[in-house]
């Protein structure tokens, strides 16, 4: 199921956005829809590793090579 949503940007991204729409040959939307889900994960991402990051230095890791340790 889709919705509709709108959105108001300053005028220079909008021409930015339409420049990038017609050299790639995708709609704005694409391009929003895109970077929306981008954003999304990275959001995921940074309070995944927050939680796991706590987790982790309870159990005395710290780095990579903790990690590496661990797993070996």
């Amino acid at each position: 199921m889709r919705s509709t949503m709108t959105i108001s940007v300053p005028e220079q991204m909008r021409m930015e956005l339409d420049r990038i729409s017609q050299s790639e040959g995708v709609s704005r939307s694409d391009i929003v829809r895109e970077s929306l889900r981008d954003y999304l994960f990275i959001r995921r991402f940074r309070n995944l590793r927050k939680v796991m990051v706590s987790k982790a230095a309870k159990r005395g890791i710290y780095t990579d090579q903790d990690v590496f340790d661990k797993v070996s």
